[in-house]
């Protein structure tokens, strides 16, 4: 079969366990829920931080939070972003009166495909790192370091664990929750695929610190959620999808990342901030094209 064929037959099992509660206003009952868990869970996940801090520190990792500037404050973003999975789990529970686990597939075979694209991506990463260096932005600039190896070394298991969360709570919520929901009751693709991807677009829509990058930004947000929508249609689980985003965001937030922006765990950083638009217009097609190469060889990896 074609590796651009479009068989989404898996997505049908995937999609069963949802049937028995596909009316729209579950759906819209569960992400209003979903909002207000989300914002009492942060709360209660701030607060639970605050109390083990000096007054003095306090503020200051407000603002580190927001921007992930320092270590703390961008695993701190992370795991809050990761209350995604917990509030996903609650509404299906409540509104949809099924297991959790059914927002991810069956959990050895979503586990066997993670780990195949998982291995897949990770040869990916190593070829690209040996390949000759690029510029990057206008002056041809190098990466810039951003922290000490010895440094990165001791918070990467850290980083690691807290990307894992991340990004899974985040395919659990849009592929999971979102998708699962709308192809129970919508047959179209361009229901169940646009909706959520779209959605998870808006999320990236940043215009305070991408200034005009940030509807650029947002579309790639978009056609991302659009090829972890698809990886999911086609293996009838999340571990695909989870695995591509983890390797994404493990390039973009511990490998290099933008010196204004989610740079607190990362070893490189790259000589442009997010706000740049002349030097972010050059940088984002070369991202797209490694987004699509994961997403092709993910799409090898569930094949074999």
């Amino acid at each position: 079969m074609s590796v651009w064929s479009f068989d989404y037959r898996p997505h049908r099992r995937f999609v069963a366990t949802a049937e028995h509660s596909a009316q729209v206003w579950r759906l819209l009952l569960g992400i209003v829920l979903a909002a207000a868990i989300f914002l009492a869970l942060s709360r209660m996940l701030i607060s639970t931080v605050f109390t083990v801090l000096e007054p003095g520190a306090r503020s200051t990792l407000i603002a580190d939070g927001s921007s992930g500037q320092t270590a703390g404050g961008m695993l701190l973003m992370l795991f809050q972003l990761g209350l995604l999975a917990v509030t996903a789990a609650i509404v299906v529970i409540m509104v949809h009166k099924r297991r959790p686990s059914t927002l991810i597939g069956p959990l050895g075979l979503a586990a066997r495909q993670f780990m195949a694209v998982l291995a897949i991506l990770a040869i990916l990463i190593v070829v690209l790192t040996i390949l000759p260096p690029y510029g990057y932005g206008d002056d041809g600039g190098a990466l810039e370091r951003n922290m000490g190896l010895g440094r990165w070394l001791l918070l990467l298991p850290f980083a690691l664990v807290a990307v894992l969360v991340q990004t899974g709570a985040e395919e659990i919520f849009f592929r999971g929750y979102i998708q699962q929901q709308l192809a129970a009751r919508f047959r179209s693709p361009l229901v169940w695929m646009l909706l959520p991807a779209f959605l998870f677009g808006i999320g990236h829509y940043l215009p305070e610190s991408a200034g005009s990058n940030a509807a650029t930004i947002a579309v790639w947000a978009t056609v991302f959620g659009l090829l972890m929508a698809d990886l999911t249609a086609r293996s009838g689980t999340l571990g695909p999808a989870m695995a591509v985003h983890f390797v994404n965001n493990i390039s973009a937030m511990v490998l290099t990342s933008t010196p204004d922006e989610m740079s607190g765990l990362a070893l490189y950083v790259l000589p442009f901030g997010i706000g740049d638009e002349a030097a972010m217009a050059a940088w984002l097609p070369v991202d797209f094209g490694f987004m699509l190469v994961m997403w092709l060889a993910a799409r090898l990896a569930i094949r074999a």
